[in-house]
């Protein structure tokens, strides 16, 4: 075996070995610590006894390993008869644990009241959520989980995201302008954002998104 030979072969073993280290060190991050759960569970539990009552449960851990959220581990919570679910955390910047419920349950009262509207108008396959940036709005509003009131009695202004099946057609402008003044004039959110977007059956994105605020 020749001097050139040796070299490539001695280099090529320490890429694979490198390589391997690396996918080593993936694999480990991407598992969750089961202390880690366990600890941010007994929290939770603490927590949803000290502020909730008997209709709401843990029923899982969340490990956040790609950044997606805004903590590393949580709680996942619900609301037994409603099935809310929420998530249950620490939060780094106030140093106590914090909850989403209010966020989400807000959210899916919006969403209640305008499915009607967005399933009849762009059609049955039209995908949409509703999203209220700050989850820590029932905290910072100071509002009793156990009487979470309605989004309407405050200044919410969240963003629907609607979704259809197909590219951009001439109407959607109109459309989207009859559904701000349907919000509006119904009573259901004097204040938003309305994003839509166009993808095919199998995800691949048609055409620019595109919004109004109101």
């Amino acid at each position: 075996m020749n001097k050139f030979l040796k070299i490539t072969l001695g280099v090529l073993g320490v890429i694979l070995l490198v390589i391997g280290f690396l996918v080593v060190v993936f694999i480990l991050e991407m598992k969750p610590d089961k202390e880690e759960e366990e600890k941010i569970k007994i929290q939770a539990e603490q927590y949803l006894e000290d502020e909730f009552n008997d209709n709401f449960e843990i029923y899982d851990t969340l490990y956040d390993n790609m950044g997606n959220f805004y903590f590393e581990y949580a709680a996942m919570a619900r609301e037994k008869r409603s099935n809310t679910q929420f998530f249950v955390y620490y939060d780094e910047g106030t140093k106590q644990m914090v909850d989403t419920y209010i966020a989400d349950k807000w959210e899916e009262d919006l969403e209640n009241e305008i499915r009607p509207f967005i399933k009849g108008n762009f059609g049955e396959t039209t995908n949409f959520f509703v999203s209220i940036i700050n989850k820590k709005i029932g905290q910072e509003l100071g509002i009793d989980p156990l009487n979470p009131r309605s989004y309407k009695e405050f200044n919410v202004t969240p963003t629907i995201r609607i979704t259809v099946i197909r590219k951009r057609s001439d109407g959607d402008e109109k459309i989207v302008d009859e559904f701000i003044s349907f919000l509006k004039s119904e009573d259901k959110l004097q204040h938003g954002s309305v994003i839509m977007g166009y993808i095919a059956e199998n995800g691949v994105i048609l055409d620019d998104e595109w919004g109004k605020e109101f």
